[in-house]
């Protein structure tokens, strides 16, 4: 297990336009060779977005993209015609394909937190796709195939114990709070890599919120 903790991720984004960046790996001017990827993860940053910053259309292909606002309102347009708000609660997934582009804004009166993973598909190509889950259960998965990867988010309450997904590939992020995890203390921003998981638990420490990724290679 390979512990990485919220202040060793690299900053980006634009503080004067309202856009704090964290990224857990390799991204845009901070090039880390060794920081790739995970199983098929190759992003998982943090956003923040003041009242009314955002990021404008961009281009995007051969990812999958999925969005877990923490707090505030996140306004999505899409090429292929979407136009949503996600809430906190909300699971986003975005299949750039061969080809999209996107806008992500805060057009809401607070501040915008987000955290986005992106997924290497385990083929290119094909067309566009689009999906909301408006508040997800805990507990519920949800599969990503394209990416052969799969989600599961999890709110515990102090002293409650969770198994971690057995699998080649597990990426737990911490949302918020502070649980036990294999041994290790972890609040939130951290985040912990698991190779070859199996019989891995959680415990809440205080009430907390997970996403745990799992993935097959």
């Amino acid at each position: 297990m390979d512990v990485r903790r919220a202040g060793e991720r690299s900053t980006g984004g634009d503080p004067a336009a309202g856009i704090d960046s964290r990224h857990a790996f390799s991204f845009g001017a901070h090039y880390d060779p060794g920081n790739l990827r995970f199983g098929t993860m190759i992003a998982c940053n943090e956003e923040r977005l003041a009242p009314g910053a955002g990021f404008d259309e961009h281009p995007h292909s051969h990812t999958e993209i999925v969005t877990w606002v923490v707090e505030g309102e996140l306004t999505h347009r899409d090429s292929t015609g979407h136009e949503t708000v996600v809430r906190p609660g909300d699971v986003q997934r975005l299949s750039a394909a061969a080809g999209v582009r996107h806008v992500e804004r805060n057009d809401g009166p607070a501040a915008l937190v987000f955290v986005q993973t992106w997924l290497a598909p385990l083929a290119p190509g094909g067309d566009p796709a689009y999906e909301i889950v408006h508040g997800i259960a805990d507990s519920t998965p949800y599969a990503i195939p394209e990416a052969g990867a799969m989600l599961h988010v999890r709110r515990l309450a102090p002293g409650e114990r969770t198994a971690v997904p057995d699998g080649a590939y597990v990426y737990v992020h911490v949302v918020r709070g502070e649980v036990r995890l294999a041994g290790e203390t972890l609040v939130a921003g951290d985040a912990a890599r698991i190779s070859g998981a199996k019989d891995v638990e959680a415990v809440g420490v205080t009430g907390a919120e997970l996403l745990m990724w799992d993935m097959a290679g």
